[in-house]
């Protein structure tokens, strides 16, 4: 054989090789950290293009090692329906079945318009549905999945993160996040649905007085985290991405405390009936 035809052979082997690597990716991940409540993640991309100041995932190794920017860059993981199909067959086979979907992207980003990972990942979920399933996301295309969605059931819980009511706040801390009332405005649309949803106030970004009642009046269910308890490190990862540099910068610079957040969810509370805040972690378990 010459030597054109061996690299030619030896290239096609390699392309079939990551092409069957490629064909096997698994897409339920073991939970284990902040999310120990539930049995598995779910990520139906790598990266995000809502690219947030704040996110946590910057600052770790899928974010840290890629050579672009975080927030410029996103793939669409592969997914074989019937290939997935079998592995939610077994996970549901090895007992009761939680998914926080997603950890490190946003499920409903731009790509989803095209690609529809979530979508179908959201299909399969719904033949044998799990004990429970958080939908995490900031994004009003959720409302595409109502079908869906509907068929979970009680099986299912929308959470969208509304971060402040102001849309100021949010040109300067997350620019390419879709804005505040369209988020609110997904949010009445699914409780009409029938679906549950929550608002993940989550970190609490600065906001008016008036945020507290805005969203008492637009959802059942709220969670609030901050920079210091919800990054899961403690507060390090929120330091190591000068958040409180960007609060003075913004002219809030006092509001970058612990009981910021402390103090918004009393505020919350007042306005809401009893068990329907949480702060942190339970708020966003099973």
């Amino acid at each position: 054989m010459s030597t054109d035809a061996s690299k030619s052979a030896s290239d096609h082997d390699a392309e079939v090789k990551a092409k069957a690597k490629k064909s096997t990716i698994r897409l339920l991940n073991p939970a284990s950290g902040y999310l120990t409540g539930y049995s598995y993640t779910l990520n139906p991309y790598s990266g995000c293009v809502f690219g947030c100041s704040y996110c946590y995932v910057r600052r770790m190794p899928i974010a840290l090692f890629r050579n672009e920017p975080w927030g410029e860059w996103v793939d669409a993981k592969p997914l074989d329906a019937a290939q997935f199909r079998k592995e939610w067959h077994k996970a549901l086979t090895k007992g009761e079945v939680t998914v926080f979907m997603s950890s490190a992207t946003d499920p409903y980003q731009p790509a989803e318009y095209k690609e529809r990972v979530t979508r179908r990942v959201l299909e399969v979920m719904a033949e044998e549905p799990p004990a429970f399933v958080l939908v995490q996301t900031r994004s009003p295309l959720v409302e595409r999945d109502i079908d869906l969605l509907q068929r979970l059931g009680k099986h299912v819980r929308v959470s969208m993160t509304v971060e402040t009511d102001m849309e100021s706040v949010r040109k300067e801390l997350t620019p390419a996040a879709p804005p505040i009332a369209a988020r609110l405005r997904a949010i009445r649309t699914l409780r009409e649905a029938g679906i549950a949803v929550q608002a993940a106030v989550s970190p609490l970004l600065p906001c008016s007085e008036a945020f507290p009642a805005l969203l008492a009046e637009a959802v059942e269910r709220v969670v609030v985290d901050d920079f210091f308890r919800g990054d899961g490190s403690s507060g390090k990862r929120s330091a190591q991405l000068k958040m409180a540099e960007r609060y003075a910068a913004l002219g809030h610079g006092e509001l970058y405390t612990p009981e910021t957040a402390d103090r918004f969810a009393c505020a919350l509370k007042r306005q809401m009936p009893e068990g329907a805040v949480y702060f942190g972690q339970a708020g966003f378990m099973p």
